[in-house]
């Protein structure tokens, strides 16, 4: 076994896990149905690689992702944070008396279940009285409407377990308590900075990854997603600190991701000057604790070319997320392939590699490059004949900000993963078609990478039912781009559309250019030259001389393996 443990930082972080974990529990159940499709019962895709089995305290067995979440108290919205599967106990005060004293009691108001977690809840019951009736099914009185459920969500998701439909073990839910702040607040470095050293909070969150890395076989890695846009950065930085000094040789992917909400634009310099401090600051030291990082996030997924079949509400972080949680469904699938033999083009799925041969492949070559793009295709276009080859590289487009576009790049390297792919008449390619159709798009380009991996699978992202709305009127039920839009929706949702090809692409480029010089000179202007604004502001952050050079050292370093003649890298030494 080679496991993968899954860490999620931060509100957006589990948004976007929260639909990562829903395509999981959709590819399980659709692999279980006896009717559902073939495509989905794939053995060469092992589960177990993020998925832990256990046993709840009533002897019933579970299969519960190997996950840690961490985010505010108060998050989970109506779930509870040891979960659905295991017993609540009981929330009674002790009658033990240990303070003779006043004593007050604060409760904070529990959330009501929306449409959507209520009927889970009712199918959970039905099954319940189904088994106590000797396998007669009982039909229920009230029973909800899936378009009641799909128009709930769209109209309103406060918390990212709003449309979760995943069981979570209890050690992997924490709630970070005490802070006595509201969310808007938490917004910068500095308010984080000792999150994670107090009241004991980094003893007890090392203590819930130990419970899930102590019972690995052969940990593969770890997968962070962190929300880095506020003050979940340092509480991560500090944490992957811990993790890099238990775990020394146990590679650390991380994916940076950033919400709709941090690119607001801001009205004074002294706001600009905060943020940009923050990036770079956040930048450096996570980056600082990882063997890849990837940022993920545009100012605007609605107007990019992301979203040229989509119809996206950037406000809404419960539309943005799942298109990262689709982008990072697509580039995990790789690590849970098995190894196939010289048959591979007969199977369902090629191009297997673990987390430490895929960071080795994108950072490990000459140019040592540690910061991926990571592209997308959603859906992916049909992959028959050379117009339709050549349109699937050109409708790859970033989720990482400031890239810069039509880079030559002649020592650029890619990991390419396409799953569920089509060809003309809407059938599925099979792996060796996509391997020839992929192979025949690089010949066709103008530019291509030094190297390029393929990955590849049969199985398209199943589209689960509290999925948002957001695809466009020209895409098909099985995710088919059609010719002519479909009349009377502009939007479409999961009742319409089952399942769709995916396109990702991780790649080491020059492109990631103006993000690392960005970065590095934000550090320079507001934070280390003399006379700078932001000295007070970082050393209120607890950041000295010594430190904000180390940090300008590291995004050197970053520039300069990526362009060793770059202006801005000279200058800063």
């Amino acid at each position: 076994m080679r496991e993968i443990v899954t860490v999620q930082v931060g509100s957006f972080a589990n948004f976007i896990g929260s639909h990562f974990w829903n395509f999981q529990d959709e590819m399980l159940g659709l692999a279980a149905d006896p009717y559902g499709d073939p495509v989905f019962k794939i053995q060469s895709l092992n589960m177990d690689v993020i998925y832990r089995t256990g046993e709840t305290h009533q002897g019933t067995t579970s299969y519960t992702p190997r996950l840690l979440s961490i985010d505010f108290q108060g998050s989970l919205g109506s779930v509870s944070s040891k979960g659905t599967l295991y017993s609540e106990g009981s929330n009674e005060p002790s009658e033990v008396v240990t303070w003779a004293g006043h004593v007050s009691t604060h409760a904070s108001e529990l959330q009501n279940k929306n449409l959507f977690l209520q009927s889970l809840y009712q199918e959970e019951q039905d099954v319940a009285l189904t088994n106590g009736n000797n396998g007669e099914a009982k039909d229920s009185q009230h029973e909800i409407q899936d378009t009641d459920i799909v128009r709930c969500l769209d109209e309103g998701v406060q918390f990212w377990t709003d449309f979760s439909k995943v069981h979570y073990h209890p050690q992997s839910l924490y709630e970070v308590n005490g802070l006595w702040m509201d969310v808007k607040q938490f917004d910068n470095y500095g308010i984080g900075r000792d999150v994670f050293m107090e009241n004991l909070r980094g003893e007890e969150i090392c203590d819930k990854l130990r419970f899930f890395v102590e019972e690995c076989d052969h940990i593969q890695g770890f997968q962070f997603i962190v929300d880095d846009s506020g003050g979940f950065s340092p509480l991560a930085a500090d944490f992957l600190e811990s993790v890099s000094d238990e775990y020394t040789n146990t590679p650390v992917l991380l994916y940076a991701v950033r919400g709709p909400s941090s690119h607001m634009s801001l009205s004074s310099r002294k706001q600009t000057v905060v943020r940009d401090l923050h990036d770079a600051v956040s930048f450096s030291r996570l980056s600082s604790f990882c063997k890849m990082i990837v940022p993920v996030g545009l100012p605007s997924l609605s107007r990019s070319k992301t979203s040229t079949f989509l119809n996206i509400k950037d406000e809404n972080p419960y539309h943005c997320s799942a298109v990262y949680a689709a982008a990072l469904h697509s580039t995990s699938l790789p690590f849970r392939m098995e190894p196939l033999g010289p048959t591979a083009d007969l199977s369902d799925v090629f191009g297997a590699v673990d987390v430490n041969g895929f960071v080795q492949m994108l950072a490990g070559q000459s140019r040592q490059n540690m910061v991926a793009i990571l592209d997308v295709a959603m859906p992916s276009p049909c992959l028959s004949g050379k117009q339709d080859k050549q349109s699937l590289l050109r409708n790859l487009q970033p989720l990482t900000p400031e890239v810069a576009e039509d880079v030559d790049d002649l020592q650029a390297v890619e990991s390419m993963i396409m799953h569920g792919a089509i060809g003309s008449g809407g059938h599925r390619l099979s792996v060796s078609e996509v391997k020839n159709a992929i192979h025949g798009a690089y010949e066709c380009a103008t530019t291509r990478p030094m190297f390029c991996h393929l990955s590849a699978a049969r199985c398209p992202l199943p589209i689960p039912l509290p999925f948002p709305s957001i695809f466009g009127n020209l895409v098909g039920q099985h995710g088919e781009l059609l010719g002519s839009p479909i009349l009377g929706s502009s939007s479409r949702g999961s009742l319409d559309v089952h399942s769709i090809p995916m396109a990702a692409r991780m790649r080491s480029s020059r492109a990631i250019m103006p993000f690392l010089e960005n970065r590095l000179a934000n550090l320079h202007k507001f934070g280390i030259e003399r006379g700078c604004p932001g000295t007070e502001l970082l050393r209120s952050w607890g950041f000295g001389k010594d430190e904000l050079e180390d940090m300008g050292e590291t995004l050197s370093k970053m520039v300069r393996a990526v362009d060793p003649h770059s202006d801005i890298s000279s200058d800063s030494d």
